[in-house]
């Protein structure tokens, strides 16, 4: 798991716009960026990514959830995808 969570994080930060919470869209830039040629190492690397992009956005939702609270300015949902994607 160690050497999965590096390459996805070490691909994330090179490839930042590239990524996304879909699945099978992060297997397709996978198969753009870079040569993984295990089938299963490249269905992992995707999977976290998407994993790790939905937990970073139910966080900032939660945030915002919370900001709503305390009568803060929200930003909107999309705008929050944009800001992590990129």
């Amino acid at each position: 798991m160690n050497r999965i969570r590096k390459i996805s994080l070490e691909l994330m930060t090179t490839y930042k716009g590239k990524f996304d919470k879909d699945f099978a869209h992060n297997k397709q830039v996978l198969n753009e960026v870079a040569i993984v040629r295990s089938k299963g190492l490249k269905n992992e690397i995707a999977g976290y990514i998407s994993t790790y992009i939905k937990r970073e956005l139910e966080a900032k939702q939660e945030k915002e959830s919370e900001a709503v609270a305390h009568n803060e300015p929200v930003d909107e949902t999309e705008e929050i995808e944009e800001q992590i994607l990129n």
